[in-house]
């Protein structure tokens, strides 16, 4: 697993990704303590035990996971089952008037709406704060093989490449990224992370303040989305 952090002068984002093994037959216990964390299942099945509930995990599912929460993962399949996790510190506290019911703890990446953002990407939203994740924003996202203009976020950002490989610029260096390539950006971090497989990239990325993957800005400051407010570069 490759980690790449081009981040301005090592400003890290108060995200904390890991991936997570889990051996055939076998569990781990974990506790958010006073993050919340969000996983990703990236092969093998299992289940996520939480409040005494059974939640089913297969490949290109997510969780999400409350701080104060204590839960069990178990491989149940043949072969390990393989989870990136991201813990996010510092939460935003909960809503008190906001209903518990629209709380999502497990959600299937395909019955997610496929969204548009720059340059032909797409993405797929797992988890924000209209399923209960309060601070951040959880996604897989499609890069094709046509490349981005340089650009920025006004977010923090987490990423792990799913599939494909490319080439992350950011601050004036080109670096190599395959599958199990971890990327760190922090916001305002001027970068293109360029496809430069034969298919589509894919990836699972996590940022906060929570908002859409879409809104993204020019070097300049000018919104690289049709419907992105504007925002000031200095």
């Amino acid at each position: 697993m490759q980690a790449i952090d081009p981040g301005p002068r090592g400003r890290r984002t108060g995200l904390e990704q890991e991936v997570i093994e889990c051996r055939p037959g076998s569990s781990i216990d974990r506790a958010t303590g006073e993050a919340e964390e969000v996983l990703f299942v990236l092969a093998g099945t299992g289940e996520l035990t939480l409040g005494g509930e059974r939640y089913p995990l297969e490949p290109e599912t997510g969780a999400y996971l409350a701080p104060g929460e204590e839960y069990e993962v178990d491989s149940t399949g043949r072969g390990p089952l393989r989870v990136v996790s991201v813990r996010i510190s510092d939460p935003v506290a909960a809503d008190p008037t906001a209903d518990r019911k629209a709380r999502a703890v497990v959600r299937r990446l395909a019955d997610q709406e496929k969204q548009a953002a720059t340059t032909a990407r797409t993405f797929r939203v797992v988890a924000d704060p209209s399923t209960g994740l309060q601070s951040a924003t959880h996604f897989v996202g499609y890069v094709p093989t046509e490349r981005a203009p340089d650009h920025f976020h006004t977010y923090d950002e987490v990423i792990y490449v799913i599939e494909g490989e490319g080439t992350l610029h950011a601050g004036g260096d080109r670096t190599a990224v395959a599958a199990g390539s971890c990327l760190e950006l922090p916001a305002r971090t001027v970068h293109c992370l360029e496809n430069t497989g034969e298919g589509v990239m894919r990836l699972v990325a996590v940022f906060r303040p929570a908002g859409s993957p879409a809104a993204a800005y020019y070097p300049d400051g000018t919104p690289a989305y049709p419907g992105t407010p504007p925002v000031m570069t200095a």
